[in-house]
């Protein structure tokens, strides 16, 4: 049986790990070449900064394809669809391993990120659809592992095995990943007809962007991210800078596990406390920042980690929930778009992030990289702070 029994209380885990081990590989996929930029920039013979562009073209990907791609194959079963996305990532990353140039990464990268927006446009209601309706948020939770097993582990393993073999043979792995995973939800995973539209999605953007609150989650969205995705681009090439380039994969796993702890707190005490877990989480990005931007002791290092672990673990969940809430108020058309336009700023704002970390590094150098993280953490704080009444009561 490989569907939850809407007459039992259980779930049947086999599909839904299936389709959290697809979650894995979207996220690992995405974040991966933060861990091994070194040796991409220095394999392919380009700086630094633009090797960070991967990342960048990736988000870009993303949020250009999202919306007309999931509109496109609505009407696709879902298996179907989620094999044809799975295939995708399998595609882009053998091209990236087997790459010989930089503008073939990208290209690759660009594939990657159509394949993300194809994937996490569908990737959470099939995992409400595999659960009976009253199981159905604990289904999308278990879906969802993957995403904190990618930082907390992927991303790491990704680490070691670029500096052991080389940068080609963690994109190699992560193709031979996926070919188990598209078997597994081949046979294992039950298929659904697919969802036709009923209504458009500008107009639901344009009734949340009416709605009080909503503006505000969608500034701050677009603002920390953008932050985050400054520094974590670059992560080598700081530690490497730092003299720590051989402790990457170490540095990352305690940035992994401080953000699987970070979501199991923000997961027990959203619904009470969204106002101060979102403070407190800016607070610690930027604190974690200033770390890393005064000293280079290799304690205060996986310090800072843990407080940046600590603080970024539970965003996603904290801004879905906001947005859900401020836009929830009006209509399901408002909740529909705001959840849109997270999705969508969020991924503009990795593309932005690559470019504008690529930047401060060229102009500034690395310690300016941790030093405009802290800075651009505290117009989020701000605006956190000052909407207090709709967007974070």
């Amino acid at each position: 049986m490989t569907r939850t029994d809407p007459t039992t209380n259980r779930l049947v885990l086999s599909p839904l790990l299936a389709l959290a081990t697809a979650v894995f590989i979207t996220s690992l996929t995405e974040t991966l070449p933060a861990g091994v930029l070194v040796g991409m920039s220095d394999g392919l013979g380009v700086s630094d900064s633009t090797m960070g562009q991967a990342v960048t073209v990736y988000a870009v990907g993303t949020a250009l394809t999202a919306v007309p791609l999931s509109a496109a194959t609505a009407h696709w079963r879902r298996k179907r669809l989620l094999l044809t996305a799975m295939a995708g990532f399998l595609a882009a990353n053998t091209l990236t391993a087997l790459a010989p140039t930089y503008a073939v990464v990208m290209i690759a990268r660009f594939l990657a990120g159509a394949a993300a927006g194809v994937a996490w446009s569908m990737l959470a209601g099939y995992a409400r659809r595999l659960a009976p309706p009253r199981l159905a948020g604990r289904a999308t939770a278990v879906a969802m592992t993957g995403v904190p097993l990618a930082l907390s582990l992927g991303v790491p393993a990704g680490t070691f095995l670029g500096h052991v073999l080389d940068w080609r043979a963690a994109f190699g792995a992560m193709s031979l990943l996926t070919i188990g995973v598209l078997t597994w939800i081949a046979v294992g995973v039950a298929d659904f007809p697919g969802v036709a539209r009923t209504r458009g999605d500008r107009r639901s953007i344009l009734v949340a962007l009416a709605v009080p609150g909503v503006p505000a989650v969608l500034a701050v969205t677009l603002v920390f991210v953008l932050a985050h995705t400054i520094i974590y681009t670059f992560v080598a090439t700081y530690l490497a800078d730092a003299g720590m380039a051989d402790r990457t994969d170490l540095v990352l796993l305690v940035f992994g596990i401080a953000c699987l702890v970070s979501i199991w707190l923000v997961g027990k005490r959203v619904d009470r406390d969204l106002r101060r877990l979102t403070i407190a989480s800016i607070g610690l990005v930027a604190a974690a920042a200033m770390v890393f931007a005064v000293t280079r002791s290799p304690f205060a290092v996986y310090v800072a980690a843990a407080a940046w672990g600590l603080g970024w673990g539970g965003v996603p969940t904290l801004l879905q929930t906001a947005g859900a809430v401020a836009g929830g108020r009006h209509s399901e058309a408002a909740a529909d778009g705001t959840q849109s336009m997270l999705v969508t700023l969020w991924n503009a704002a990795m593309a932005f992030g690559g470019s504008a970390g690529g930047l401060v590094l060229a102009v500034g150098g690395v310690v300016a990289l941790p030093a405009a993280t802290a800075l651009m953490s505290l117009p989020a704080l701000l605006i956190v702070v000052a909407a207090r009444r709709h967007a974070f009561p």
